[in-house]
């Protein structure tokens, strides 16, 4: 499947980098869904995730350092060469399928 570049102001907020911003506007959204969107190289730190839906997304080298994504849905989800430090991720989610997605580029499978 393609990767996504929805023109949601709240994704493009986050292309921005534009954290802060989006943290402040999410709090007035029910649902926030960016499967299969594209996050390539971003610095997302600070991002308050909980509740946002990333399947199917692509992190290559992004900075996710400190992010809570323990409420978010990460099924097939790419982290490939991403700063992944201090991250917290869902508790369906392996610390081996972190480790291959980071190092090898796979998409995280929940169990």
């Amino acid at each position: 499947m393609p990767l996504r570049f929805p023109e949601d102001p709240l994704y493009q907020l986050l292309r921005d980098e534009k954290v802060k911003l989006f943290n402040q506007q999410k709090a007035g959204q029910s649902i926030i869904d960016f499967h299969d969107c594209d996050f390539r190289g971003l610095d997302l730190r600070g991002l308050d995730a909980a509740g946002v839906n990333f399947s199917g997304c692509y992190f290559r080298a992004a900075d996710l350092r400190g992010i809570d994504f323990s409420q978010s849905n990460l099924t097939g989800a790419s982290i490939a060469s991403a700063q992944i430090s201090g991250c917290l991720f869902p508790t369906d989610i392996s610390a081996s399928e972190i480790m291959l997605s980071v190092e090898k580029g796979t998409r995280m499978r929940c169990q």
